[in-house]
């Protein structure tokens, strides 16, 4: 058997108990040397293989989990946040499928949720945004044209870019292209929840200038939006004592 697992965000607490008991009896691990946190495989048995992806193809990582399937092993491929976010995986699971190795998903902890953690952001403020764009810069790779960055933020929801931060300068053409404000709140997040991890507030027209003040070009995240600002929103109906709910009758009564 072959598990898809997320390690989380950095923090090695915060790889979920599922995960952290596989690789408790994992014979193979394969993880992502550029991204995972290597602390994490100090759960692993002293006999495990360990296999770092960073150094691997696509097909090197196949060979390893086909030989290991056939003599039996446990096999734990370890990504870094959760393996649905640009993680590779699906191009990995169906060349399983053509092989006939059977597999299983265990979600992770994403270095986003670990960003507005360490932020004690809420991405959806009412009034301000309630719908969350993550997305990322085109760069070596391609994005389809109708997912480019100045097309998405002009919905002005809050907007979470990976795989950005080496590319600011060109963040903030694209951002100030959709029309948004160069005042517009940004936080730059280096390694969410790791030990070394850096925060930096700055505005869309700073961005640039905040990266490269503090060394930033690779593993952090860019927030863009008002959210990050934590003002100008509306209270929550959802704990309004005049709204009522399936659990809770409103009142109109004034209270103490």
């Amino acid at each position: 058997m072959v598990y898809f697992v997320g390690a989380g965000p950095g923090a090695v607490d915060l790889i979920t108990v599922r995960g952290q008991n596989l690789l408790k009896k994992a014979d193979v691990v394969i993880y992502a040397g550029s991204l995972v946190n290597k602390d994490l495989l100090e759960n692993c048995p002293e006999c495990a293989q360990i296999y770092n992806s960073a150094t691997m193809t696509l097909e090197e990582v196949v060979e390893v989990i086909k030989n290991s399937e056939k003599a039996g092993k446990i096999i734990v491929r370890l990504h870094t946040g959760d393996p649905s976010l640009y993680g590779a995986i699906r191009e990995q699971m169906d060349v399983l499928d053509s092989l006939g190795i059977s597999y299983e998903s265990v979600p992770g902890v994403s270095s986003f949720c670990g960003a507005a953690a360490s932020l004690n952001l809420e991405y959806t403020l009412p009034n301000v945004s309630q719908s969350v764009i993550i997305s990322r810069l085109e760069g070596r790779t391609a994005v389809p044209e109708k997912e480019s960055l100045s097309a998405l933020a002009q919905h002005n929801a809050s907007l979470v870019l990976f795989l950005s931060s080496g590319m600011t300068e060109k963040v903030q053409e694209e951002l100030l292209k959709a029309g948004l404000s160069p005042k517009t709140p940004v936080a730059l997040v280096y390694k969410a929840t790791w030990k070394d991890e850096k925060k930096v507030l700055c505005t869309i027209e700073t961005l640039s200038e905040a990266a490269k003040a503090n060394g930033i070009s690779k593993t952090a995240l860019i927030i863009v939006g008002d959210v990050v600002s934590h003002t100008n929103y509306e209270r929550s109906k959802l704990y309004d004592p005049a709204f009522t709910t399936e659990y809770r009758k409103g009142s109109t009564c004034s209270q103490s």
